[in-house]
């Protein structure tokens, strides 16, 4: 069954702590996002345990799942207080621009299906009643998650270090000499060790659902290492050792030479495009 009935005590849960997008909008992909994956996390947990006879390896993935959510979510929700350059960049940003009730609920419903998808692993293992098996696939896909979360906490705490240091420089050594994006290499691999911890579980159509949400995170945070690629070029483009760095190392996944997903002259011709289409609409007026 791809929706087995205790899901929605899952899915549940995801939305009520994804919720506090109603308060900023940018914290249903933000804050919400980190404490809803810790949230599902202890729901596993707590779920397990009630079933009794689970292995080891299950509740190691679980106590991972809070880990990363609580570690995440508490990041995020720190800078946001603390960092007046941040606060200022997402002003900006226009995140915090009002936004009408429907898109906030539309996105609420989204994110707290998304989540969900995005566990599929161990979510399945559990309501397919095998989180009490010790699986090659579960082993693996564990330890993939561990190594994902210290990478990803490991580049955070580096790139926070370098900021303070200096400011007007992106972080460039460290974990950022093996590639300029290594907190979302983290989390991609902690998503990939949730989606193979699943294989050998994931029963008919429930192999679409983990399929989705595997698929998804991949595009976003790939479509993010080309955000941030952006906003370097913007801020420290025409600093020689930025380029030399950026031409060097490559931009997500360390040791493959893919350095670049977009250049000067591609953001340049998107700035005029907007501006145009600003004047445009400005006119019309």
């Amino acid at each position: 069954m791809i929706f087995p009935k205790e899901i929605w005590i899952i899915v549940i849960v995801s939305l009520l702590l994804c919720s506090m997008g109603f308060k900023r909008f940018v914290w249903f992909m933000s804050v919400g996002y980190g404490v809803s994956a810790a949230g599902i996390g202890l729901t596993l947990l707590i779920m397990s345990l009630i079933k009794g006879n689970v292995s080891l390896v299950y509740l190691l993935m679980c106590i991972t799942f809070i880990v990363y959510g609580v570690r995440l979510g508490g990041f995020l929700f720190i800078r946001e207080l603390k960092n007046e350059k941040y606060r200022a960049k997402a002003a900006e940003a226009g995140s915090e621009v009002n936004v009408p009730i429907f898109v906030s609920i539309i996105m609420w419903i989204y994110c707290g299906f998304f989540y969900v998808f995005q566990s599929s692993g161990p979510v399945y293992r559990l309501l397919n009643n095998l989180n009490n098996e010790t699986s090659l696939f579960l082993i693996i896909g564990t330890v993939i998650s561990i190594m994902g979360v210290s990478i990803e906490a490991l580049a955070d705490k580096q790139k926070s270090d370098a900021k303070k240091i200096n400011s007007d420089m992106p972080a460039m050594d460290g974990l950022y000499k093996l590639c300029r994006c290594p907190n979302y290499f983290g989390e991609m691999m902690f998503w990939t060790g949730a989606f193979i911890s699943g294989i050998g579980a994931y029963q008919g159509a429930q192999w679409i659902i983990a399929i989705i949400g595997y698929a998804e995170i991949m595009i976003i945070m790939i479509s993010g290492g080309k955000r941030v690629e952006t906003r370097h070029i913007k801020h420290y483009g025409d600093k020689p050792e930025y380029n030399k760095w950026a031409n060097t190392t490559p931009l997500l996944f360390p040791f493959i030479p893919m350095y670049h997903m977009t250049s000067p002259e591609k953001i340049a011709k998107e700035e005029a495009a907007k501006k145009e289409k600003a004047a445009k609409k400005k006119n019309a007026q």
